[in-house]
């Protein structure tokens, strides 16, 4: 039997209720119904007064420094940010730099993002893409927007997102525990690198 693929999901938002939490465990229920996944949930609000004042990743708690290590060794990683500003959130962006620069070497990226309305929607491509490209990472090419009229409260309640969110995990799944062999050779080096 297949191990189950270790899917790590990061959300942005640091309040609760969150429509992109909301919009996060979707995507994991639809990936998990394409794949056997052993999901792991981080939510930024817990760790943002752990991270706000840190510099260094030496400088962070052990807490951090696992919820950092679950995000270097996932097999599929999910990013969702609310949109500020026309942009992710300072602290999600302060979350990754904290991340090896060669730790998501060619590791599948599902992209996605919430925002008061449509207007925001190409902060997937101009924002989030760029960011994941910096690290090598295979951004995969449907990411997910949701504005608030796609939610019912804070359940999703439109026909239109669920059909995008199910795309997105049908087209995910295919790529999911497959990587060239140099990245498959280079990325537990460098992983036994820094644990060294």
């Amino acid at each position: 039997m297949t191990r189950p693929f270790k899917v790590v999901a990061v959300s942005g938002n640091v309040q609760r209720p969150s429509r992109t939490l909301v919009l996060v465990e979707e995507l994991i229920a639809a990936i998990g119904d394409v794949l056997p996944i052993e999901p792991h949930t981080i939510e930024l609000g817990p760790l943002a007064p752990q991270i706000g004042g840190a510099l260094y990743r030496s400088q962070l708690p052990a807490s951090v420094e696992a919820e950092l290590a679950a995000i270097e060794s996932a097999d599929l990683l999910i990013v969702a940010s609310p949109v500020y500003r026309g942009s992710y959130t300072g602290l999600f962006k302060h979350l990754f730099d904290f991340v090896h620069q060669d730790a998501l070497i060619d590791v599948p990226v599902l992209l996605a993002a919430t925002g008061g309305s449509d207007r925001h929607a190409l902060v997937i491509d101009h924002q989030l893409r760029p960011l994941f490209s910096f690290f090598q990472a295979r951004t995969l090419p449907i990411g997910v927007y949701a504005s608030e009229q796609d939610f019912t409260g804070y359940a999703v309640g439109s026909a239109g997102l669920k059909a995008r969110i199910a795309l997105a995990a049908e087209r995910a799944a295919p790529l999911v525990g497959v990587a060239p062999a140099t990245a498959a050779q280079t990325v537990p080096a460098l992983r036994l690198a820094r644990a060294a």
